[in-house]
């Protein structure tokens, strides 16, 4: 199934040798691709559909319409093309983002409803989102299993209750004067499973020794633009029925490098095209600390902060941005588990 490594993941995951020698192989392919992919089973595949397809009827729609489906206490919602910057350039995606659907009034930053255009739409992506949400645990079982011998839940534990959600994008067709989709860049968050349709636009940058690539999660430090333009970059051609899978910024800083964060960017096709990010996430209030810390060393990063952080900086004129800040609500997080 193309040029990456696909694998099938079982139902379960307990530890067995099997498991292992599997996990084994799942790691050394990210060191080698930065990426690996999966083969969906049918229920996977039929939920990816019916996705993709509430997806092109939701963008079909007018922007007026699309514009209203926003709000000022998450970040969930209708992103309008050109709305995201990366690397101080605006992005060509339309986007609706899914974070985890909460009532509003909480005092936390991001924590609110999810604006769903109609339950049809509502109905696809959170049967997506289960379906996808059930393989990523598993899937951290398997790669905790491959780093070695310390805890088949030392990763899936963070990620129980946690800050799962989804980027639902669109991308319009390539024009004379841009090719550029998304600019080159690492995912904020743990594990990455995308779909994407038939026509293809993604690339990735694979590990390069002696490449050094910024720590997205450190003040002064950003993957935005990285590389945008240098040799190296991995076309991934589009496979029915496969997913594709790749580490975020968290899964680089907890493994303190062993597993690097993918860089990816899309570049527009000759037509339009449609794709699911997903991101399995720890819980909001988790404080995430380097799996084997040098002594001394009480580094950690509160995933609340970081995934707030991350979103302020892509959406700066947004208003879940302007009212995070008028309030203060970054200086509440201290107190969250």
């Amino acid at each position: 199934m193309g040029g990456f490594a696909t694998f099938r993941v079982p139902d379960r995951v307990t530890g067995t040798a099997a498991d292992e020698a599997l996990g084994r192989a799942m790691t050394a392919a990210w060191r080698r691709d930065g990426i690996f992919q999966v083969a969906a089973d049918a229920g996977q595949r039929a939920r990816t559909r019916e996705a993709l397809a509430a997806s092109r009827r939701f963008f079909a729609r007018p922007p007026a319409q699309k514009a209203a489906y926003v709000n000022d206490t998450s970040y969930s919602g209708y992103i309008a093309s050109g709305e995201e910057v990366t690397a101080g350039e605006r992005d060509a995606s339309e986007i609706f983002t899914i974070t985890p659907d909460l009532p509003a009034g909480r005092g936390l930053p991001c924590h609110g409803p999810v604006p769903w255009p109609d339950p049809g739409y509502r109905a696809a992506m959170e049967a997506y989102l289960a379906g996808v949400g059930a393989l990523g645990e598993r899937l951290l079982r398997l790669v905790a299993l491959g780093l070695g011998p310390a805890g088949i839940d030392r990763l899936a534990g963070l990620t129980r209750g946690g800050w799962h959600h989804m980027r639902v994008l669109r991308f319009p067709a390539a024009s004379r004067t841009t090719e550029r989709g998304i600019g080159a860049h690492t995912d904020y968050g743990l594990l990455v499973i995308a779909a994407q349709d038939e026509v293809g636009g993604l690339f990735v940058r694979p590990p390069v020794d002696g490449e050094r690539r910024p720590r997205n999660w450190l003040p002064g430090e950003s993957t935005a633009g990285f590389a945008q333009d240098s040799p190296g970059w991995t076309y991934v051609t589009p496979v029915p029925g496969v997913l594709t899978v790749f580490p975020g910024d968290i899964l680089q800083f907890l493994t303190g490098g062993a597993l690097l964060s993918t860089p990816h960017k899309v570049r527009l096709a000759d037509r339009e095209r449609y794709t699911l990010a997903y991101f399995h996430e720890p819980r909001f209030g988790a404080r995430v600390r380097p799996l084997r810390p040098d002594p001394g060393d009480d580094t950690e990063i509160h995933y609340g902060e970081h995934f707030t952080r991350m979103f302020m900086r892509c959406y700066p004129q947004r208003a879940t941005t302007r009212r995070i800040e008028a309030e203060g609500l970054l200086l509440r997080l201290g107190a969250v588990r």
